[in-house]
């Protein structure tokens, strides 16, 4: 099973590697494994100098808010609900990206599955507002 969920992953990469479309990609943990080259203007990073990010540190360094300036509860962030909850969910959000710059994108979230109840990690993929 190791196999299949890593064939997931590099899948997804790979299908992000070829979008225009801001698109991350985190592990079962929620650790930033990619996130392609339409991203980084939004991220405000390339991947190699984000480097590895836990789910922990990309949350709190990105500060999501809603629209209005208020800091985004855990239970309506897409990307935790599709960790978390394993299933999609859209927001617009407030973000600060690690060059500093603020945001407002939109975010839709879903998780990855290997198999029906494998889950592997989550798809994010975003876009300004």
């Amino acid at each position: 099973m190791a196999e299949q969920k890593k064939l997931v992953l590099i899948l997804a990469r790979q299908f992000a590697s070829n979008l225009a479309t801001p698109m991350g990609i985190t592990d079962e943990q929620g650790r930033l494994v990619y996130f392609n080259e339409a991203a980084e203007s939004i991220i405000g990073s390339t991947l190699a100098e984000a480097g590895p990010l836990s789910f922990d540190e990309w949350s709190a360094r990105a500060a999501p808010r809603t629209p209005e300036g208020e800091l985004l509860p855990s239970g309506r962030r897409p990307t935790a609900i599709a960790l978390n909850e394993r299933r999609a969910a859209h927001e617009r959000v407030k973000v600060t990206g690690l060059d500093g710059v603020e945001r407002e994108i939109a975010v839709t979230a879903f998780p990855l599955f290997a198999s029906v109840d494998e889950f592997v990690g989550m798809v994010a993929i975003f876009w300004s507002s």
